[in-house]
């Protein structure tokens, strides 16, 4: 079984050379992406020689990220990465995460800063991949279609896992993570709104399933607006100089303050490039939010222009995200995100990643 297993992961670096298979607690195999720690000078944000902080765990640093090559799928409990599968859906965010955890320390539910990793690199390669956002292909492309794996009202919903053309994959490669774009949305860890204030695990503590992302943990962080430092929140989203979503003029503004809440009955949404902060946000609160994927870099960015939607609330208690958009959602892109649903969520449309890290020790 030993050779077996060393002649199929040698197979697969030879055609796919930062690709590796990665055995959980239960000796089952999952094809994972290796993505080399990086800095921000590196993922084009400035000159600083500093980690981006998704390779800041609990404090310390951490040499590499594994992300799953494919959307998961779930057996005996577990999340696995293969190819050609019907992706899993229809499960909650604790649900995500517990199918996650179940393979052992280290992996995780892939938080929003590893999916805002994923979004500056494709910016600096240049490319931002495409997906199953149009009942089987993706809005911009009449020709490639995937594998259909779930009907919807007799058109295309899911399709199998890894099954689209290069344009699919994050890096336009079969090296690359496939179906990072439409298919299923899929579950962030360590983000969420409470009562429209921002809350993270800090840097990529959300990693560590130690850190705790229940409703009611002490690791959930606010921002602070004047240093973009990680402050403990009040409880109640109305912490001081925090970060927090206030809506202006139908688009998210971060503030210190919300002067806009939206209605019961509302599910506003706006584009990704529409996304600004008003006067009261450094600069520095300003990187984390763009590291977190939230708010653009710069608005010739790739993902600023090419129209990605985003949907938001600020009025609840709690509100969970999830990432990507899914197959009938067309203005949906890799720079999308939902933060209007409460972490209960369950539907035919939304799935979930597992992440690896070889978590420091102390």
């Amino acid at each position: 079984m030993a050779d077996n297993f060393d002649l199929m992961a040698t197979a697969l670096k030879a055609v796919c050379p930062n690709n590796e298979i990665l055995l959980d607690n239960a000796g089952k195999p999952s094809v994972m992406v290796r993505i080399p720690k990086m800095t921000y000078a590196q993922l084009g944000m400035g000159e600083s020689t500093a980690l981006f902080p998704a390779f800041i765990i609990n404090g310390q640093e951490v040499d590499e990220i594994y992300i799953s090559k494919y959307l998961n799928i779930v057996q005996n409990g577990r999340a696995y990465s293969l190819p050609g599968v019907d992706p899993a859906a229809s499960m909650n965010f604790d649900q995500a995460r517990s199918y996650c955890e179940a393979k052992g320390d280290g992996w995780h539910c892939m938080t929003r800063m590893e999916w805002g990793l994923l979004m500056r690199i494709c910016e600096m390669q240049g490319f931002i991949p495409l997906g199953n956002n149009n009942y089987g292909k993706h809005s911009s492309e009449q020709f490639y279609k995937a594998i259909k794996t779930y009907d919807d009202s007799g058109k295309t919903g899911r399709t199998a896992t890894g099954t689209g053309p290069l344009t699919w994959y994050h890096d336009n490669s079969h090296s690359g993570i496939a179906d990072l774009v439409g298919d299923v949305w899929e579950w962030a860890g360590g983000v969420r709104t409470v009562y429209g204030e921002l809350q993270v695990m800090a840097n990529n503590n959300g990693a560590d399933a130690a850190n705790s992302q229940g409703t009611s943990s002490t690791k959930w962080m606010a921002i602070s607006a004047d240093d973009g430092s990680y402050i403990a929140p009040d409880g109640s989203g109305t912490t001081a100089n925090s970060v927090k979503l206030d809506i202006v003029s139908g688009h998210i503004q971060w503030s210190k303050t919300i002067t806009t809440r939206n209605k019961d009955s509302d599910w506003p949404s706006c584009s990704f490039a529409a996304i600004t902060c008003d006067s009261t946000i450094s600069d520095a609160a300003k990187l984390v939010l763009q590291c977190l994927g939230m708010l653009p870099y710069k608005a010739t960015d790739l993902c600023a222009k090419a129209g990605h939607q985003c949907w938001f609330r600020n009025l609840d208690a709690e509100r969970a995200f999830y990432s990507g958009g899914s197959w009938y959602s067309s203005s949906g892109g890799l720079a999308s995100f939902s933060g209007d649903n409460p972490r209960s969520l369950s539907r035919a449309n939304l799935g979930f990643r597992a992440a690896f890290v070889k978590l420091p020790t102390a």
